[in-house]
């Protein structure tokens, strides 16, 4: 591990929240989705997430602005494009501003080779 991996802060929440919603959970499951952003940190790397029986390894937790958001990113969503996501977004969060200055952190997976 890196030293910028090692010094994360603590994490607000656990790995069983990070991927909740059934839509989310099947796109993960199908290969479509391979990164979630959340406002907390969810997960530490290395950490593994369960879900319907499969097991997904965090590979990679950061920061990320919404600004930064690029459509590649929007794809590890499991989206086509950073409108979609956005959209998605203030749908799940009615009222919520989409600010570009609004910092999210990142988690990668991947699954788990048997």
């Amino acid at each position: 591990m890196t030293n910028e991996t090692t010094n994360l802060p603590p994490k607000t929440c656990s790995i069983e929240r990070l991927v909740t919603l059934e839509s989310d959970v099947e796109k993960v499951l199908l290969g479509q989705k391979t990164a979630t952003r959340r406002n907390g940190r969810y997960a530490d790397i290395g950490e593994i997430m369960e879900l319907k029986g499969q097991s997904f390894i965090v590979n990679n937790v950061y920061n990320q602005s919404l600004g930064e958001l690029k459509e590649e990113h929007a794809k590890q969503e499991g989206f086509q494009s950073v409108e979609e996501y956005k959209q998605s977004i203030l749908s799940y969060h009615p009222g919520m501003p989409w600010l570009p200055t609004m910092t999210v952190w990142v988690h990668e997976f991947t699954p788990v080779k048997v």
